[in-house]
């Protein structure tokens, strides 16, 4: 059954290929010339020519003996002389137009025509020469708008031809070795082309190529260069402070740029860090308020042009600094006297203009009693107000003008005995080393005494 099916299919495909040879016969090699058939003569504006086709007209074959028409064909270009060969076949002596689709533009071609019958052909018609025509020149005026900010402007005078459809961008650098189509706009009144994201202060080059409906594209119009705008110069000369308390002072030279419009000023913990914007500015200099001592900060400034254009400026650092603390007094006695503890330290730091002393002791097992002596401008202190068989822990900060205070010193203890064990101190003979007496806290309740309790200090540094 199958067998049978496959052998009627492919019996049928025989007699369909069969029958379209026959609707499109083709010159036999031995041809049985007819000189009685008519001849094909083209009407009085017979041919027509384009830019990728050619048209034929010719007058009506009334001779029932004709059923169809061969064409011949030739180009004319090259050196070598060709001889025309069959191309169609037109299967009815009724048409009187033939159009071949199949030419390039600006080239020259030959034609013949010759009726055929069932068992004849007639003579061959003239030999036709045809040109067609050449592609459409380009749009006649570009021009290109140079200095703008990472964009071109490409603007021409639209195309007269109505057979123009859309036009073809090309682009080029000088490094490139070919030109780069970047755009298609469709509409003929079209008249420019921004092209955008480009590099700054680099030259482009563009042309404009035409495409028509059917697809022909133009001969390139002229070509167009266009430098993009240049960055903004960089500034110079950036200094920033580094002994300044609680702040850093950065300045630069002005920008000179006419197109000026602001500075950004960027700052970083590292040299080779992320840097973050920290200010927009008009003038060239800023005070970063840092309440921190000793902070280090690296900075960068860029120009900002009123196109939004930024300069350079990765490579122009500058380190800033706050002031730093003064060193710790160094403590090089601590002893009991009578009924009294003696500190005395050593002035590490020729900043410091005052002391402060920290004293710690526990009020049983689990209270610290914290108490700060302030304004001391000796490098001695006595505290009188001790009690017996009790911890004390001491600790000296050096303060200067600027209220910065230093580290803690190191930490010294000293054990007082029990109360029958504490010996009256010796009075001091000498009036003027009396003067240079202990501090005492005179008030019961206080938990802090101060040596001159009208400065007060901030200790947020600590």
């Amino acid at each position: 059954m199958k067998l049978s099916i496959l052998t009627t299919l492919f019996a049928a495909s025989l007699l369909l290929l069969s029958g379209c040879a026959e609707l499109t016969p083709t010159p036999k090699e031995k041809v049985n010339v007819d000189k009685t058939l008519p001849t094909v003569t083209l009407t009085k504006n017979g041919i027509i020519t384009d830019m990728k086709t050619v048209a034929f007209e010719w007058k009506s074959i009334t001779d029932p003996r004709v059923v169809g028409i061969y064409v011949y064909k030739k180009s004319l270009e090259g050196k070598k002389k060709k001889e025309l060969k069959y191309y169609d076949t037109i299967d009815t002596r009724y048409s009187t137009h033939y159009v071949d689709r199949d030419v390039k533009p600006d080239t020259r071609y030959a034609y013949a025509f010759r009726v055929f019958t069932k068992k004849s052909q007639g003579v061959n018609s003239k030999v036709f020469v045809v040109n067609t025509l050449p592609v459409l020149q380009s749009v006649s005026w570009i021009h290109s708008i140079t200095g703008l900010p990472r964009i071109a402007k490409i603007i021409w005078r639209p195309h007269s031809s109505e057979r123009v459809a859309s036009y073809l961008v090309e682009r080029k650098t000088f490094e490139d070795k070919e030109w780069h189509r970047i755009a298609d706009l469709s509409g003929r009144l079209n008249a420019e082309y921004i092209d955008t994201g480009l590099e700054d202060n680099r030259v482009y080059m563009y042309r404009i190529r035409v495409k028509t409906y059917d697809d022909i594209i133009s001969t390139p119009s002229q070509i167009v260069k266009s430098v993009t705008k240049p960055l903004p110069l960089s500034v110079t000369n950036i200094v920033a402070s580094r002994n300044l308390p609680k702040e850093i002072k950065i300045r630069w030279k002005a920008s000179t740029q006419k197109d000026f419009a602001r500075y950004y000023l960027y700052r970083s913990d590292n040299v080779d860090g992320s840097y973050e914007l920290i200010a927009k500015l008009y003038n060239n200099h800023f005070t970063d308020k840092i309440n921190e001592d000793g902070k280090r900060y690296f900075y960068r400034v860029s120009v900002i042009d009123k196109d939004g254009l930024e300069s350079e400026h990765d490579s122009n650092t500058v380190m800033g600094m706050t002031l730093s603390k003064p060193n710790a007094p160094a403590i090089v006695e601590a002893k009991l006297v009578g009924n009294s503890i003696e500190l005395k330290w050593g002035n590490s730091d020729p900043r410091t203009t005052s002391y402060i002393v920290v004293k710690r002791s526990k009020n049983g097992w689990f209270d610290e009693v914290r108490k700060e002596y302030k304004g001391i401008t000796k490098s001695k202190f006595i505290d009188s107000n001790i009690k017996p068989d009790t911890l004390y822990k001491y600790q000296v900060y050096s303060v200067d003008e600027n209220a910065i205070v230093s580290k803690p010193s190191i930490e010294v203890q000293i054990q007082t005995p029990e109360s029958n064990k504490i010996i009256p101190a010796k009075k001091v003979e000498n009036k003027k080393e009396e003067k240079v007496a202990a501090v005492k806290d005179s008030a019961n309740n206080s938990s802090e005494t101060t040596v001159s309790p009208d400065k007060d200090l901030d200790l947020n540094g600590l």
